[in-house]
């Protein structure tokens, strides 16, 4: 395989060296960091890679190393397992290539929060990441920049000032989805929402009623359920639609957990999916 390319313009990434020497990038950490368990051809190849691309280890990095661990904290309330774990594996990788230490902290409701966010300001950490729905939480973001802790917003809508935001642009994406389903055939749509508190929820679901409208096509009374996000919310939405008179023949699901459960309810009705059904979700967990 040919090597990159890079320009001189353009700092090498662990992840570079990783797929130049065809490793982990967590093999590539312990290299960098000279850990003894790594053997001398596989330190050799990634050496190698990283001459080749002219890496040089990121100097934050060595000071978390060779000074203080940086804290980070994660306030997570969000109810599916699977849009965690992702996270979870996100955070844990990152984490172990600058040597920063993580906390968990899970929580529910407003008490739960404020009790969650005192054991991360005792804990002393430098910065939070908020997972959605409390990437929203003006409260929370609030509460945290004014003890002088750094803030993430992951998959928040819109950005803060002076908060780190991740996020994709939720409306468009699911204005996408319809369009596939409308290129499909279907025009009986319906829709299970997502968690009310969380912006992309509120996002996903105004791109359906749009994209609806656009192609003039109904929303028939029932075609618009109410979901939380969680599997057993999927399980009671989708009954619903698909014991319905006029049963739709697409359900846009706003999230993977949901679908899943769409899917399970429309086997049990022995539906043929997607011939009888067609099933969409939204996030691509696993």
């Amino acid at each position: 395989m040919p090597k990159r390319k890079r320009s001189p313009h353009q700092s090498a990434t662990v992840m570079d060296v990783a797929k130049q020497a065809n490793v982990s990038a967590m093999t590539v950490s312990r290299v960098i960091n000279g850990n003894p368990r790594v053997g001398e051809a596989m330190r050799e190849r990634v050496l190698a890679a990283a001459k080749d691309l002219n890496y040089r280890p990121n100097l934050a990095g060595r000071l978390l190393r060779s000074s203080d661990i940086a804290r980070i904290g994660v306030l997570y309330s969000n109810p599916s397992a699977a849009y965690l774990n992702q996270l979870m594996i996100g955070l844990l990788e990152e984490s172990s290539l600058s040597s920063s230490q993580v906390t968990v902290e899970m929580c529910a409701g407003i008490r739960g929060q404020h009790a969650a966010m005192r054991r991360l300001l005792k804990a002393s950490v430098d910065g939070v990441v908020l997972l959605p729905p409390l990437c929203d939480s003006v409260q929370a973001i609030r509460h945290l920049k004014d003890n002088g802790v750094s803030v993430v917003a992951f998959a928040s809508e819109p950005p803060v000032d002076d908060v780190t935001s991740v996020r994709i642009d939720d409306y468009k994406a699911a204005r996408a989805m319809m369009r596939h389903l409308f290129k499909l055939g279907h025009r009986r749509i319906a829709l299970i929402k997502g968690e009310p508190t969380h912006t992309a929820a509120t996002l996903r679901a105004q791109a359906y009623f749009d994209a609806m409208h656009e192609a003039g096509a109904e929303v028939p009374e029932g075609y618009v359920v109410d979901g939380k996000f969680t599997y057993r919310s999927g399980l009671t939405a989708a009954t619903r639609l698909l014991q319905l008179p006029n049963r739709p023949t697409a359900i846009f699901c706003s999230n993977d957990d949901m679908a899943a459960a769409a899917t399970a309810v429309a086997h049990g009705l022995n539906l043929d999916i997607p011939n009888d059904i067609t099933i969409t979700g939204f996030d691509d967990t696993p």
